[in-house]
């Protein structure tokens, strides 16, 4: 099921990391690992375990890469030579990983926006960089789908966003109920997007039916 959540006078933009000077070393998050090897049941000295503590260092330093990114900065590289042109932009289909803050599991998915611009237009690969910057967080799919909306809303200042998440869960699809195959679907509509039914309903049309592609 989907929800439209309201606009709010909330920083979702302004989430801030903790400061890397407050963070474990690396050292100690490899140390951290070897000791959940040792609790799984596994030896993490043995050769094919020896360098896997090293591995998923590296490998979260990818996996949540947006705690050292920006979005707001992203939003603000805009063109304002755009001819007058005040009709829907719409992105779909964008592609994005992230981790559920309650299991660490994954999440996988795809983000569509879209935008009613006022004076000011942003490459389509900037938008792209917001999701990224949110997904690559721990996340969970209701809070990231709004503080993409609200950070477009803040920043690019157009008529109107509309964003729709759809992603399957892996701590729903590999543990607990064991469920593969659901697809949750949220959603944030904010200025036009909200108020105007024929607004939305261009966009939910333009980007099909949300869930049916990750069914595939």
């Amino acid at each position: 099921m989907s929800q439209i959540l309201k606009p709010k006078q909330t920083a979702f933009c302004s989430v801030r990391p903790q400061p890397r000077e407050s963070r474990p070393s690396r050292e100690e998050a490899e140390r951290a690992l070897r000791t959940l090897i040792l609790w799984a049941g596994d030896d993490p000295d043995r050769e094919g375990m020896r360098e896997t503590p090293a591995r998923v260092v590296r490998a979260f330093e990818e996996w949540f890469s947006g705690y050292s990114q920006d979005p707001e900065e992203y939003m603000r590289r805009t063109f304002e030579e755009v001819e007058g042109y005040d009709e829907m932009v719409t992105l779909k289909g964008i592609r994005f990983e992230s981790h559920c803050e309650h299991h660490l599991a994954p999440i996988i998915g795809q983000v569509h926006v879209g935008y009613l611009p006022n004076t000011k237009v942003v490459g389509i690969s900037k938008l792209a960089r917001v999701v990224d910057a949110y997904a690559r967080r721990f996340q969970v799919q209701e809070k990231m789908t709004a503080q993409i909306a609200h950070c477009i809303q803040t920043v690019l200042e157009p008529d109107g966003v509309g964003v729709v998440i759809e992603a399957t869960h892996q701590c729903m699809t590999t543990r607990g109920v064991h469920k593969p195959g659901v697809v949750m679907v949220t959603s944030t509509m904010l200025g036009q997007f909200r108020e105007n039914p024929l607004t939305r309903r261009e966009f939910l049309s333009v980007i099909g039916n949300p869930g049916s592609s990750l069914e595939r």
